[in-house]
């Protein structure tokens, strides 16, 4: 139910927060504001736990300072190792798009040829069509090098931003106007929580699975697939974004794998799909049942938003859709 603030107020805080969530979309600053959601999140998480070893003020403190350091020293050690990848990431995602578009131009060479027969007249076309599209987005990503560095910012910086929000000692008494914006943001954090947080482990848990299949069973059969650590982190990625993010990913992997051989390929689709049959029914005991979300409703939502924010509008999709429900299911609207 909706409460007993002035409706002008509650109004105001609505257009304020509407307003805030399309300026970040505008301005590119969504991996800021979900890493801000994750560090709240997990120092508020940690600081209920350490509070029982410890006294309640130095908790909060103690866990701001592990969410802020614990992610900071892990990408200090691994960046040695990983700072060519990292950095270059825009260059390797082009040329793994460029070698997408010539696997699809060559795929009648790439099957079996009682099987290439079988291809109607019109595939020839279908793949100009799909390489030229895939040969574009290539080209639109050697202009992305500066922004991918410029997100890596935004994600520390909202990392820690995030742990010392949650970290400040509560304010005892608030003006209307912020008691309102309190609760936007109390009930987006609490959308972030059912969504993303299901998401993140989801994806997590797949892009494990993903790494033994590439780097320890493909190899004991005598099969490499290249560009196999660009694989992993498109399969994070794409593993955040319901749905669609699968049907992307099954694309990419298989293409990759007919480039070696149409058994790889199989073998690669048959990995995926039993993965993620496992994943839908997470999905639909975790994510649909938290979020009370159909299918075709991120379906819908995430070809608007991505068709006016681009990548970032389908990651951002679930959980906007998610949080607009909720206000309107609070005040009795739907």
């Amino acid at each position: 139910m909706a409460d007993s603030a002035p409706r002008a107020v509650r109004i105001a805080s609505y257009v304020l927060m509407a307003g805030a969530l399309l300026l970040i979309m505008l301005s590119h600053l969504l991996p800021g504001l979900l890493c801000v959601c994750l560090g709240f999140l997990g120092t508020r998480w940690l600081s209920a736990r350490l509070g029982r070893l410890m006294r309640s003020g130095t908790a909060p403190r103690l866990a701001a300072a592990v969410v802020v350091l614990l992610p900071l020293a892990l990408l200090g050690v691994a960046f040695p190792y990983t700072r060519g990848m990292l950095l270059d990431a825009p260059a390797q995602y082009r040329e793994l798009l460029a070698f997408l578009a010539r696997t699809v131009l060559e795929l009648r060479e790439r099957l079996p040829a009682d099987i290439a027969s079988q291809l109607p007249e019109g595939a020839a076309e279908i793949q100009r069509i799909l390489a030229n599209y895939l040969g574009s987005r290539a080209g639109s990503l050697a202009i992305t090098g500066r922004a991918w560095l410029a997100g890596l910012v935004h994600a520390i910086v909202g990392l820690i931003v995030g742990a010392l929000a949650a970290s400040r000692p509560p304010v005892a008494a608030l003006k209307p106007l912020t008691a309102q914006l309190h609760l936007r943001v109390q009930l987006f954090g609490d959308t972030f929580r059912r969504i993303v947080v299901a998401q993140f482990w989801i994806a997590l848990v797949n892009t494990g699975l993903l790494a033994l299949f590439l780097f320890l069973v493909l190899p004991l059969w005598g099969y490499h697939l290249p560009y196999a650590m660009v694989l992993i982190l498109l399969s994070f990625v794409l593993g955040l974004i319901p749905i669609v993010g699968n049907l992307l990913y099954n694309a990419v992997l298989t293409l990759v794998g007919l480039s070696v051989s149409p058994i790889v390929a199989l073998a690669c689709l048959v990995f995926l799909v039993v993965i993620h049959k496992a994943e839908y029914f997470i999905n639909a005991k975790v994510v649909g049942q938290r979020t009370q979300l159909t299918v075709w409703e991120l379906l819908a939502t995430m070809f608007v938003l991505e068709a006016l924010f681009g990548p970032a509008g389908l990651v951002a999709a679930p959980l906007f859709y998610a949080y607009l429900k909720r206000e309107l299911q609070a005040e009795d609207l739907v």
